[in-house]
């Protein structure tokens, strides 16, 4: 929903720096790469021991990256198949590392549901990604969804970052994962009933003689 609503405005905004790094020779990959490391590492670093507030500010950092590396592509004109892959595969390592790394937390305290939550976010935030990444493999498209990685990040960063110091806000971190489970499992099937309804009759065989 933030990509199609957002995504416009967004591109004004980061133009400036867009043109910037892309005459001092920025490649893209180096972006991605870049922003990917640091929020694998921040979100090891601070999140596994509940420094959330710090550790959501420097994550939204580096993820804010990922904004970046295709628009730099374009001004540079270096897009390429190796870039467009390489993108989406270190979106899916942040977004494991993030997830995986509140749940690690939830782990070692014995939050039993929040570890749930935790995982269940990261398993269906990856199978969102594969349905759309599957369809387009077989000519289909599968963009639609209430929770697209955009909004999944904002909400569980979000919830995270209001849950550590200084705000400390009750439950909002357990709201904002249980939220995010259900508009996951939401977009999941939104998309799998999109693939339907654009393959239904393409697989028909043919009648016999």
């Amino acid at each position: 929903m933030l990509n199609i609503h957002a995504r416009d405005a967004v591109s004004k905004a980061i133009t400036p720096l867009v043109q910037r790094l892309a005459r001092a020779g920025v490649t893209p990959d180096a972006i991605t790469v870049v922003g990917t490391v640091g929020a694998v590492a921040a979100a090891l670093t601070f999140f596994t021991h509940g420094w959330w507030f710090s550790g959501t500010l420097l994550v939204w950092g580096f993820v804010m990256l990922d904004l970046l590396d295709g628009a730099v592509a374009r001004a540079s004109g270096r897009n390429s198949k190796f870039g467009a892959v390489l993108d989406s595969s270190c979106d899916r390592i942040a977004d494991a590392a993030i997830f995986g790394s509140i749940g690690w937390y939830f782990a070692l305290h014995g939050q039993r549901w929040m570890l749930l939550a935790a995982l269940l976010c990261l398993v269906l935030g990856s199978l969102t990604s594969y349905i759309r990444a599957r369809a387009e493999g077989v000519g289909l498209t599968a963009t639609v969804g209430i929770a697209e990685r955009a909004d999944r990040l904002i909400i569980v960063l979000v919830g995270t970052g209001m849950s550590g110091e200084p705000m400390r806000v009750p439950y909002v971190q357990a709201i904002a994962l249980w939220l995010l489970v259900a508009a996951s499992t939401i977009t999941v099937a939104q998309r799998f009933a999109t693939v339907y309804r654009q393959s239904k009759g393409l697989d028909v065989a043919p009648a016999g003689p």
